[in-house]
Order: structure tokens, then C-alpha cells, then sequence
């Protein structure tokens, strides 16, 4: 792999499940659309009142036509992607496998800070 290919990858900082995907509606109907490898977008919900370091995820506007809210970085594993964010820098995340658990949709992803 090229450096070229590593830097524009990114730097892996976490490895989570997506919290809430039961919460988000039509989360279901839209599942068939998410594949493995793809580009996810992180947006920071300051005013959250349950999670002082809410971190949202949501599909890439790059790999999706529709902006679907997936669901949250777990809570006591996103200060850091927060406080990065708050920060200005650039963060995304990729999706590395997806599977259905009776009504949870299991959604395995990587956040990667970029240069």
C-alpha cells in the first residue's frame, strides 16, 4: 500500500458498535442500502442532554443519496472522537460489518481521524 493510500485511510482511534439503532426509525427499511466498507459520517450533538460528548452517526453524503441517521458512538467511549471534533478535526468512520440481532441492527465500525 502506497503512503498515499495509508494517510488518506486514515488513523484508526476506535473500534465500536453504533449504540441506538433500535431507536432509529426506518433504520430497517434502509439497512439493505449499508455495506461493508463504507465511508460514514460523524456529527457532534453538544446540546445532548443525556451525553455531554454525544457523537451522532450518519451516512456519508459521499457513498449515500439520503442523510440516515444510524445512531451514537456508545456513551463513555466518544469523549475523545468528541472532543476532536470539537476541535475541528477531520473524523469519519466505516462501516465493518453489519448483521441483524431480532430487532438491533448490529452495526460494527472503525472512526478514523484523517490529516
Amino acid at each position: 500500500m502506497s503512503e498515499d493510500a495509508t494517510s488518506s485511510a486514515g488513523l484508526v482511534l476506535l473500534e465500536c458498535l453504533v449504540a441506538g439503532t433500535s431507536h432509529r426509525p426506518n433504520l430497517q427499511q434502509y439497512e439493505p442500502q449499508l455495506y461493508v466498507g463504507q465511508l460514514l459520517m460523524l456529527t457532534r450533538e453538544a446540546d445532548s442532554k443525556y451525553d455531554d460528548w454525544a457523537v451522532q452517526v450518519h451516512t456519508h453524503p459521499a457513498t449515500s443519496a439520503e442523510n440516515v441517521w444510524l445512531g451514537y458512538l456508545p456513551e463513555g467511549r466518544n469523549e475523545t472522537v468528541a472532543r476532536l471534533l470539537d476541535a475541528g478535526k477531520r473524523i469519519t468512520a466505516r462501516l465493518n460489518h453489519k448483521s441483524w440481532e431480532s430487532d438491533w441492527l448490529h452495526l460494527d465500525i472503525e472512526v478514523l481521524l484523517h490529516e
